[in-house]
């Protein structure tokens, strides 16, 4: 049995995410078999925006090496201490939006991303130009990503919560679907 309970850490979370104004649709618990990795994926949007278009997953995903050098640690702790090394739990924030006939200035969208997630919640942004055939003309999808690393000292003492986190996430979430219609030509 674990120390840690990942799948408690996601249905906590997921249930935190909905106090802070998200809507859950699905969520999927992936294992692999050979090596025992395993991820949570759990799908949400803004609950006004139900019908879309933004794509919006958390995942969190789970090494079964780090879980056990995590344990080895923290089995042999007196009460009162903590591990001397740290250990993280990978959370990964994923964002899209369907192909974009007016794709918006790159440069500018991630500097705008940049100051939502500030420095706690680095964004990415890329986008995708794909073509169905050599005459058609390009397609462009829109990704924006932002990774950070929970501490997993913290969930075993049941202290991390990711409030700021969450909130900035609806920052993002916001933003983007009230920049999509421009984008879309439905403005």
């Amino acid at each position: 049995m674990a120390l840690i309970d990942i799948a408690g850490f996601v249905s906590d979370l997921k249930n935190h995410s909905v106090d802070h104004g998200f809507h859950v649709h699905d969520e999927r618990h992936f294992v692999e078999t050979y090596s025992m990795r395993q991820s949570f994926e759990v799908d949400l949007h803004p609950e006004d925006a139900c019908g879309g278009p933004l794509e919006f997953h958390f995942s969190v995903e789970v090494e079964p090496r780090t879980m056990l050098a995590f344990e080895d640690a923290v089995l042999p702790l007196t009460e009162g201490e903590e591990p001397a090394e740290s250990f993280e739990i990978p959370l990964s924030f994923n964002w899209s939006l369907p192909p974009l006939p007016n794709s918006p200035d790159l440069l500018l969208l991630a500097t705008e991303m940049a100051a939502l997630g500030g420095p706690e919640m680095p964004v990415e942004v890329s986008a995708i130009d794909s073509f169905q055939y050599v005459t058609d003309p390009s397609v462009r999808t829109l990704n924006v990503v932002s990774r950070i690393a929970v501490d997993m000292w913290q969930v075993f003492m049941g202290e991390e919560i990711l409030c700021e986190t969450l909130d900035r996430c609806m920052d993002v979430s916001r933003f983007l679907l009230e920049s999509a219609p421009a984008w879309i030509g439905e403005a």
